[in-house]
């Protein structure tokens, strides 16, 4: 099931987004460093053209290091791309975004002008946070929860750089459905849009998978269950969260693992590599090749009835 949420702040957002463009001079992409190809808007690929853009790998701290490092090479492959890892704890890794924004562009800098930057994010991606840390003051509202900043905002942080903030943007249609879960199992996505059950399911898959040692010193389990129903029945019968007969309460050890995995208590890691994220385009491709071809069929079906 793909998993859809497209508030009707976020399309306003969004044109918004197409409109301010051609005033900014370096767009700022703020990405979850765990999720880093899935909290991107594919939109700014097209619409930012030539422009300078430094993504900014956010929640770094909670990421696999080394997962975080083949990212950054990743991207910067992409022509004019710069990347930053960063986290709430160290600012000063922060605060060299203005640094960074004044060597892509020396001659602005040099004659005393105004860099104007877009800063774009995916929802709960940590982008007010670090507004707040460029300014030195509290601008924008935080929070854990997605869908905080509603309106565009101009901030100026200092150093001749100035920030128009916008509301965290998903994109309407989800096509490739793991994107959708990893977006919820990082709290992307309102949890009351979603199905707790089915993304712990999710995510209980890929922690068997990926990092399965983790998963069974942070629950304190003797076996590592070969299922992720089991896993989470396992993880239930650990944190009690049983019901009368002895049965799991599904619902409730699915928060339990989500909140664990979001607060990084499980370990450091990544939901997923440039290797997977390559092989998933390929089939959303063909996924998307086979539409076509079905719709064409379709067409020229009901065209030779008239």
């Amino acid at each position: 099931m793909l998993i859809q949420w497209y508030p009707g702040h976020m399309h306003k957002a969004s044109k918004e987004i197409k409109q301010t463009l051609h005033n900014v001079d370096i767009v700022i992409e703020v990405l979850d460093a765990r999720i880093p190809f899935s909290s991107q808007n594919p939109m700014l690929v097209t619409l930012r053209g030539d422009k300078p853009c430094i993504k900014i790998l956010s929640k770094s701290d909670l990421a696999d290091p080394e997962i975080t490092q083949q990212w950054q090479i990743y991207l910067e492959q992409e022509h004019n791309v710069k990347t930053l890892a960063v986290t709430v704890e160290h600012p000063e890794k922060i605060r060299q975004l203005s640094e960074l924004c004044h060597k892509i562009l020396p001659d602005k800098a040099l004659g005393g002008r105004l860099i104007n930057t877009l800063i774009v994010g995916i929802p709960n991606v940590g982008k007010s946070t670090l507004i707040n840390i460029l300014a030195g003051r509290l601008i924008a509202k935080t929070g854990n929860e997605p869908a905080i900043t509603k309106m565009q905002q101009r901030i100026a942080i200092g150093n001749g750089i100035v920030l128009l903030d916008t509301p965290g943007v998903l994109w309407p249609n989800l096509e490739n459905k793991n994107t959708g879960y990893r977006l919820a199992t990082t709290g992307a996505i309102k949890d009351t849009a979603i199905n707790h059950e089915q993304i712990a399911y999710f995510a209980a898959e890929f922690l068997l998978q990926s990092y399965p040692e983790s998963v069974k010193s942070r629950f304190q389990l003797e076996h590592l269950p070969d299922s992720e129903e089991a896993l989470l029945k396992a993880i239930g019968k650990s944190r009690g969260c049983l019901r009368s007969g002895g049965q799991v309460d599904m619902d409730r050890v699915s928060k339990i693992l989500l909140a664990e995995l979001r607060a990084g208590t499980i370990g450091r890691m990544s939901f997923e590599t440039p290797a997977v994220m390559e092989i998933e385009l390929i089939e959303l491709e063909a996924i998307r090749g086979e539409k076509k071809a079905k719709k064409e069929a379709k067409n020229k079906k009901q065209k030779g009835l008239k």
